[in-house]
């Protein structure tokens, strides 16, 4: 092939509806696969930990529905990474579910629908502790210790390319991925057909993120790449949208290679000297992209532990004197906790709003001080009795905070919620690091079946 056109209707499918107009749009263009990233590490880790999608169920089945019937119309290939926002075995399970029953009730011809799994039994890391193979941490974090992994409740290892060749290799009309590398979604289909790797990846990394390489604005609408072995061309399908030369750098900058690239794709892409070009109105043209290969093959962990159960209280507070010494109400409050549980085995957590005031109607550049404060306190302990309680005190304590110079009540002056309300639980990141492999597919097995 002189040259390989894929379209993506969503940077991260289902997190909102993919737009139809422009993908249809998109279809009419005649694209070669079709294609899109469904997860983020930016949705934060109870997902993971919880073995949950962040994303509802309806909206996850309308991209893959629109999607498969394009597909299966065009009879190119369809790939969707990362399923369900976390790509944990569950979620896999539940996009291939989908897919079945989209097949049946459209009456689909047959077709080979293809899918890996990439969570990670803690054992399988332990070992490798344990064996002398370090699992070095990213983002300044220490190497991962058996303590950090048994606080672990769930991980995912990030796949990059291999597993998607090898069932394009098999044959498979449809692919749903585990947790992969956003670019090696589309990075995959490129190599498959004998294209360079600089410019795979960087097609990989111009189009996870959708129509975000376009202008102006527009989230959830297509984008289309095209590769060939000298360059990346790249086109906005919505009428409205251009990929132009700032919106594609802008993009690039913002994606540029991080520490972790290496480990997840095989090796680095180097955007730096990369060059672009208006090709059209709506089509920028890339080139100048190179990439180096990893001296060791290591790929990258994400591991979510609990920390505790969690409920959420609100408070409005509009006195100006309160205001001014929010820090002291909310430690008043934290006080208060202290003496009714002790000084461990719970937490608060405080997200105050419009403490820098709001932005001036006329000059967009002058903020004028805000007159209310919005205050979200989340309270977390082991049990959700104790959570619902330890929220319930560093709320309704901030209406009893004692501030100086207040002469009886101060009037109201924090208004909370009469209740607090319950929330997931709260979890953390326990693994951001990565472990060395031998074998790019040993941690990612593959499945195929035939559907229809």
């Amino acid at each position: 092939m002189d040259s390989l056109k894929i379209i993506c209707p969503n940077g991260h499918l289902g997190f909102a509806p993919l737009k139809p107009a422009s993908f249809h749009i998109g279809v009419d263009a005649g694209p070669d696969y079709i294609a899109a990233d469904s997860g983020s590490d930016d949705i934060g880790p109870t997902p993971l930990g919880n073995d949950t999608s962040c994303s509802p169920r309806d909206w996850q089945e309308h991209d893959l529905e629109v999607m498969l019937l394009a597909s299966r119309k065009l009879g190119v290939p369809m790939i969707i990474g990362s399923a369900g926002d976390t790509g944990t075995n569950s979620r896999v399970d539940l996009f291939v579910g989908m897919i079945r029953a989209i097949a049946a009730r459209h009456r689909l011809g047959p077709f080979r629908l293809g899918w890996f799994y990439s969570e990670l039994d803690r054992e399988v890391v332990r070992a490798k502790i344990r064996g002398g193979s370090p699992i070095l941490g990213l983002d300044g974090r220490p190497e991962l210790t058996e303590a950090q992994l048994d606080g672990t409740a769930r991980i995912v290892a990030m796949a990059g390319v291999h597993p998607f060749r090898r069932l394009l290799e098999q044959g498979c009309d449809v692919i749903i991925g585990g947790r992969s590398s956003d670019s090696a979604i589309f990075a995959a289909a490129a190599l498959h057909h004998g294209f360079p790797e600089a410019q795979a990846y960087y097609l990989g990394k111009v189009l996870e993120c959708a129509s975000f390489c376009a202008e102006p604005y527009g989230g959830k609408e297509t984008v289309m790449g095209e590769i060939t072995a000298t360059h990346v061309d790249v086109t906005a399908m919505h009428p409205g949208q251009r990929c132009t030369v700032a919106s594609v750098a802008g993009h690039a900058m913002y994606e540029r290679s991080s520490p972790f690239s290496e480990y997840v794709l095989g090796g680095m892409l180097d955007m730096t000297n990369c060059h672009y070009s208006q090709l059209t109105e709506r089509t920028a043209r890339i080139t100048g992209m190179r990439f180096e290969p990893a001296r060791q093959l290591r790929v990258k962990l994400e591991g979510a532990g609990k920390v505790g159960e969690r409920f959420v209280g609100i408070a409005g507070i509009r006195d100006p004197y309160t205001i001014a010494n929010i820090d002291r109400v909310i430690e008043w409050a934290r006080e208060q906790t202290r003496e009714r549980f002790g000084p461990d085995g719970w937490s608060l957590h405080y997200s105050v709003y419009g403490r820098n005031g709001v932005m001036g109607d006329l000059d967009p550049m002058r903020h004028r001080p805000g007159h209310e404060l919005c205050v979200v306190v989340q309270g977390i302990a082991p049990t959700r009795e104790m959570a619902e309680e330890v929220a319930m005190t560093g709320t309704r304590q901030m209406f009893y905070a004692r501030l100086p110079d207040v002469k009886g009540t101060a009037g109201g002056a924090a208004f909370p919620l009469d209740e607090v309300l319950p929330a997931s639980p709260a979890f953390r990141w326990t693994l951001n690091h990565t472990m060395a492999v031998d074998d790019p597919m040993e941690l990612f097995p593959v499945h195929t079946d035939r559907v229809g």
